[in-house]
């Protein structure tokens, strides 16, 4: 196997309880109530790794990940109240497994254990052995994942957890080799201490277990309290202003060591505080730390230099070696930071990454109809072989670079091939550039990841060029070795299209269309929520769904077991809706996302103590724990979301219960705010939104005119983060109007498209130029 992304050593700011959770690890751990010896025996036994002709019946699922796993020699159920109830009549402790799809290490675990027909074996005999998606069941991932980072050092996938039949968890741990090592116990030998102990201590374990539940649900328990308000805006933006530049990488930019992971959310964060803090150092230091980190992640091997898009993350601090999974949540939220880097900046670097991002997503995660994939593996077959190693897709040698871009280089100081500007340019080199820590088994000797070690002027100055003739020497290079690297085994594709990052994704096309003034890209969001509708809602209910599959001849099929949408499917599907609202024009997409926030409240709202639960009651009636979600990790938290949804849509309709709810939510999570903003600051920014004053940017206007386009435009290109759009075409009885009536009184000045900025129900004067809106905006 490729140890690109072997699983990495613990580093500051990964556990949750220090609050910068930064993404996720892989690696061994094994927690749990009762005592357990690690063992120390230096003992590896190599088995015949054989499939199955006949498959277990995951074989009926259509998840990908658990497809993966439907020839193991293991008698797999999904979850269900078929294992449960196994369980039960036959007093079996179930083993819980849960991956995804792309992930790295659960391929590892997959083929060293689950493949293994000895472990299979104990596995199907004195288990009830259950496999989970954490994509389709994030409340399941959720509930255990909390209880491996409470009684262990980490956390990680794939994530095994033994519970008893009543799914109360008492030993959980991550990635397992399958035979023991000098320094690990191996996945055999913990199989075969819990059976026994099951058989000979049972009451312990139970007993311990009761224990651990009780004091996780105490410890994860998010209410308002006696509380009547949040926590002071001004100060808790300090603190996790202050938390942030503590771990943040002067060199290399980011905010740890390695693994390093792009983390959206804090940038988001620092162009919130750069708006508020603008004329003080701390404002420019937020500008300069989010504006290094993302020049940092474009330049290193954490971007896609041929293909576009991002991988997973950087093993690392440099991002140059990445864990070559590409997830769609982070090619959405990086479309957005880049585009509103460039908002900010003017710098066409970033809007021509945003525009790499959003290239890749529509040559590679997109279905037909309008949907958008969950992945791309990080393991692909190498030439030649016939076992996938991760990375191998992507990587170069001299040779190959040297043979498919042989032509000669006019005008330079010395004799120069694009081979040789390209492999200087990218770092390429003749021994590889992957490090030994990297690669410790010497797998990967010779390759290279592309990464940007030059400017472009340096580059040029370096052979006597012209940096645009650098550029477009570049660029054709890529583009061969782009067509080059289509003929290699492609990574597989997770063709699981989920509600919530699909949301994620609409917004991405959404803002950088409407920043780029970009109309197909606009209608690349209008054809993703069309099919949010389309595949993803159900009409009678009102409900979303959590996901669908891709099927033969570009058709979509439902999952075998409906799953209902979660809370994090609402918030970012409503966020993707006022993102095409304010992109479009279109008003029919702003009434479906309140139509939505209204089914989210009945289906999640804690009335009694504030936020919303990550899942409906009854759908997470087995469970131990029904959880609020207080991490902003590699996606925001829905609540987080939900608060900044709510702030919008008060402002939409003037409903004053939406805003009670955004303060009684933020009020809920205020012990949380208070000691490690850090770990919410997506939350931070909507606490600083509510405590100023929300813009309302009205032009009135037919919505398609050109005249109104060149206001909206002008609206576009300035980042402000505590605005909403309304377009009001004059028209009384028409949505808007009749959730705001003032609209009624705003007219055009000459029959011309005119706009006017309100705030604290006070409004500006109106204009007509964009030049003078700017100013307005601006001020």
């Amino acid at each position: 196997m490729s140890h690109l992304s072997s699983p990495p050593q613990k580093h500051k700011g990964a556990s949750r309880n220090q609050g910068l959770l930064t993404g996720p690890e892989r690696g061994t751990s094994v927690s749990g109530p009762s005592t357990m010896a690690t063992g120390a025996k230096d003992h590896r036994q190599s088995h015949t790794q054989t499939q199955l002709q006949v498959p277990n019946r995951l074989i009926h699922e259509k998840s990908p990940y658990l497809l993966q796993h439907a020839y193991n020699p293991v008698d797999w159920f999904p979850w269900g109240q078929e294992a449960f109830d196994k369980a039960k009549n036959e007093n079996k402790p179930i083993f819980l497994s849960v991956g995804y799809s792309t992930c790295h290490w659960c391929h590892v675990m997959e083929e060293e254990s689950f493949r293994n027909k000895e472990i299979g074996h104990i596995l199907s005999e004195d288990f009830v052995s259950v496999k989970v998606d954490r994509e389709e069941r994030p409340d399941v991932d959720k509930v255990y994942m909390t209880f491996v980072q409470a009684t262990s050092s980490g956390g990680g996938w794939p994530m095994n957890v033994w519970l008893t039949p009543d799914l109360q968890p008492f030993v959980g741990g991550t990635y397992f080799p399958p035979e023991d090592g000098l320094t690990r116990v191996g996945f055999r030998t913990v199989l075969l201490r819990i059976r026994d102990q099951w058989k000979q201590n049972k009451a312990m374990l139970l007993e311990n277990s009761q224990r651990v539940t009780a004091s996780l649900l105490a410890r994860s328990e998010i209410t308002v309290g006696d509380r009547e308000l949040p926590p002071s805006a001004l100060v808790t933006s300090q603190r996790c202003f202050q938390q942030l530049e503590e771990v943040y990488d002067e060199e290399h930019g980011g905010f740890a060591e390695a693994p390093k992971f792009p983390t959206p959310v804090i940038l988001g964060f620092l162009f919130s505080y750069w708006v508020t803090h603008r004329m003080t150092s701390d404002g420019f230091r937020a500008q300069q730390m989010a504006m290094h980190s993302l020049k940092m992640m474009a330049n290193g091997g954490i971007r896609d230099h041929v293909g576009q898009g991002f991988h997973r993350y950087s093993t690392d601090r440099q991002w140059h070696i990445p864990h070559f999974e590409k997830m769609l949540y982070d090619q959405a939220q990086l479309a957005v930071a880049y585009i509103q880097a460039f908002q900010i900046t003017g710098d066409e670097l970033f809007s021509d990454v945003a525009k790499g991002i959003l290239q890749y997503v529509s040559q590679n995660l997109s279905h037909p109809s309008g949907g958008f994939y969950s992945a791309e593996d990080a393991d692909s077959v190498p030439e030649g072989e016939v076992k996938p190693k991760e990375g191998a897709y992507y990587l170069w040698t001299v040779d190959e670079i040297k043979d498919l871009l042989p032509e000669p280089v006019e005008g330079t100081t010395e004799p120069l091939t694009l081979g040789q500007l390209f492999m200087k340019h990218y770092g390429v080199t003749e021994t590889g550039n992957i490090g030994g820590i990297q690669d410790p088994h010497g797998e990967l000797e010779g390759q290279n990841v592309l990464t940007v070690r030059y400017s472009m002027d340096l580059t040029a100055a370096r052979f006597g060029l012209e940096a645009e003739t650098v550029r477009k020497l570049l660029d054709t290079g890529r583009e061969k070795l782009k067509q080059i690297r289509k003929r290699r085994s492609q990574p597989r594709l997770d063709i699981k299209m989920l509600a919530a990052w699909n949301g994620l994704m609409v917004s991405g096309f959404a803002v950088a269309g409407a920043v780029l003034g970009k109309e197909e890209l606009i209608n690349q969001a209008i054809d993703g929520a069309k099919f949010l509708k389309r595949h993803l809602f159900d009409v009678s209910s009102g409900r979303l769904l959590r996901g669908c599959y891709a099927a033969v001849g570009g058709t979509v099929e439902q999952s075998s077991s409906q799953f209902w949408g979660f809370l994090e499917d609402y918030a970012f599907v409503i966020r993707g809706l006022l993102d095409l609202y304010e992109a479009s024009r279109e008003s029919a997409w702003l009434e479906w996302a309140l139509r939505l926030q209204e089914i989210q409240d009945r289906l999640f709202w804690d009335s009694q103590g504030g936020g919303y639960f990550c899942s409906e009651a009854e759908l997470g009636g087995n469970l131990p724990l029904r959880l609020k979600d207080d991490q902003d990790g590699s996606e925001p938290s829905a609540n987080s979301v939900s608060a900044h949804n709510l702030l919008r849509i008060h402002s939409y309709t003037g409903r004053r219960d939406w805003m009670d709810k955004c303060v009684k939510l933020l009020t809920a999570f205020s012990d949380r705010l208070r000691r490690v903003p850090v770990a919410l600051p997506e939350m931070v920014r909507a606490l600083s939104i509510q405590q100023q004053t929300m813009k309302q940017i009205v032009i009135c206007g037919s919505p398609q005119s050109q005249d109104t386009k060149a206001l909206v435009d002008c609206v576009h290109s300035i980042y402000m983060p505590n605005k909403v759009l309304v377009l009001y075409d004059g028209e009384p009885s028409s949505f808007l109007a009749r959730q705001l009536p003032f609209l009624t009184r705003l007219q055009k000045v000459e029959s011309q498209a005119t706009a006017y900025v309100c705030e604290n129900q006070a409004y500006s004067l109106p204009v007509t130029e964009p030049a003078e809106l700017r100013k307005l905006l601006l001020l």
